[in-house]
């Protein structure tokens, strides 16, 4: 199995492309390399047509005129535009090399067929305007048709944003060597399109940020030995809501015994007893009346999910506290943290490194006020938080981002529309639920639970509704088996 997959900020790649260059690799070369990874990857999905080639003053321009020569000799009918003169000398030989007429950039495609974008990289640290800037608008309507150098113009490569306004969509992005954070996160992932990873012998790079994928946790997945009985599996309890509440924890319970938990409880208040018995097979039932009851429950339970449709008042908070003092590891989701809103350092005084959070954006926000809107992108706002509350955070969403409080960070990479859908994310919960009872380790655990989630969405399809989730993780988890 490959190396986990890197993610690189602007700053990360520029060092990169430095050290490769001190170390006797010409940046013309670099350049030669990318330029023909583009076209190579243009010439396996399009035909010969009309081609609108726009280049930018910089290196990203100078790719363009690598793929503009490339282009023509391949068969292509090159119209290549410029914004300005190039400015690197790596650029202005790469202009050299090509040799056609450039053309001022005028804020029309024409009518080409295909466009290739090499305006601006992923530095860009101004709004693009004029010409660029109705180029950028019009790419919108003819999306399948661009193609982005790097990545689309406008963007910036840290904050995954518009760095005005404006920015390119494409259809397809061929980038170099890793993904930078505009690949993966929203709304820059859409604007790219398709990503093509090119390697141009940059060598490896140093980064604690990564593509969610099985290189990055399968080693430590829990497989259970040939001598595993169901104590030696994993224990793990599930607090139900109210009668009419009931639902969400069941979800929770029942993708934790399908990911592998050997033993799963549903902890139920008395009037919930018979709604949930009345549903529960395998899942085992359980009831408790207070939240010393609770925690003399969970005392030897290796891990506990809390929060779906716990309810929002001051049992659900007491019940957090109780959970905590038992050692076992705690996956805090919905309710639970909501209740929290107040006083979040009361929540995070009780937690450690074991200890996983799963909010969506809102609770995210309940909970870390302020943080998602003054980070730079959504990755250093779940570093911040992993930071914070002493314990690994996972912001959900098209582009879900686990961290631990020890810097380590995952996107995760395959995620679907159609796990948005009520109780998805309780399933999630379990899921992460039943590896931390299995023993792993709560990063590894997030990072599985997220990629076996979104796989198993995926498997189904259109139609998907969360109690379909659990069934779908065994035929996940046998594909997982195949990679071992």
């Amino acid at each position: 199995m490959h190396a986990p997959r890197s993610i690189l900020t602007v700053a990360e790649m520029g060092a990169a492309d430095h050290a490769a260059i001190t170390g006797g690799t010409p940046g013309i070369t670099l350049m030669e390399r990318a330029g023909a990874a583009v076209a190579q990857a243009i010439g396996e999905r399009f035909t010969p047509c009309r081609t609108l080639v726009l280049a930018g003053p910089g290196n990203n321009g100078g790719d363009a005129y690598v793929v503009a020569r490339l282009l023509g000799k391949a068969g292509f009918d090159v119209r290549l535009e410029a914004l300005s003169a190039p400015r690197t000398d790596d650029a202005k030989a790469a202009a050299a090399a090509w040799g056609g007429q450039a053309h001022t950039v005028k804020g029309v495609t024409g009518d080409a067929e295909l466009v290739v974008v090499g305006l601006f990289g992923a530095g860009l640290d101004r709004p693009l305007t004029g010409e660029a800037a109705r180029l950028a608008r019009a790419s919108a309507r003819i999306q399948d048709r661009v193609v982005a150098i790097d990545l689309p113009s406008g963007l910036s490569g840290d904050t995954a944003k518009a760095v005005g306004e404006d920015a390119f969509c494409a259809g397809l992005t061929v980038t170099f060597q890793r993904r930078k954070l505009a690949h993966v996160l929203q709304p820059g992932r859409e604007l790219c399109g398709e990503v093509v990873v090119a390697d141009i012998g940059l060598g490896e790079i140093t980064t604690s940020l990564f593509e969610n994928g099985p290189e990055l946790w399968l080693a430590k997945f829990p497989w259970p030995k040939a001598t595993a009985y169901k104590h030696t599996r994993g224990r793990l309890i599930v607090v139900s809501g109210e009668a009419w509440r009931t639902g969400a924890a069941r979800l929770a319970a029942r993708g934790a015994l399908r990911i592998g938990a050997g033993l799963v409880t549903v902890l139920s208040p008395p009037d919930a007893l018979s709604v949930n018995a009345a549903h529960l097979e395998a899942v085992m039932l359980a009831p408790f009346e207070t939240d010393q009851e609770l925690g003399e429950a969970a005392e030897d339970a290796e891990a506990a999910v809390i929060g779906p449709a716990a309810g929002v008042n001051d049992e659900t908070l007491a019940n957090v506290l109780a959970l905590a003092r038992t050692g076992a590891a705690l996956v805090i989701d919905a309710d639970a943290l909501t209740v929290f809103r107040g006083d979040p350092e009361e929540l995070f005084s009780v937690l450690d490194r074991d200890d996983v959070l799963t909010p969506h954006p809102g609770e995210f926000e309940r909970v870390f006020p302020g943080l998602l809107k003054s980070a730079k992108n959504k990755v250093e706002a779940a570093r911040e938080a992993a930071r914070r509350a002493g314990a690994v955070v996972l912001i959900k969403g098209a582009d879900t981002v686990i961290a631990a409080p020890d810097g380590r960070a995952a996107v995760n990479m395959n995620g679907v529309p159609w796990l948005a859908t009520a109780g998805s994310g309780d399933v999630l919960a379990g899921f992460i639920g039943g590896l931390l009872a299995q023993g792993m380790d709560s990063f590894e655990a997030a990072c599985a639970g997220a990629w076996i989630h979104a796989a198993a969405g995926a498997a189904f399809g259109p139609g998907l509704i969360a109690e379909d989730l659990p069934g779908l993780a065994p035929k996940v988890l046998a594909d997982l088996t195949m990679l071992l």
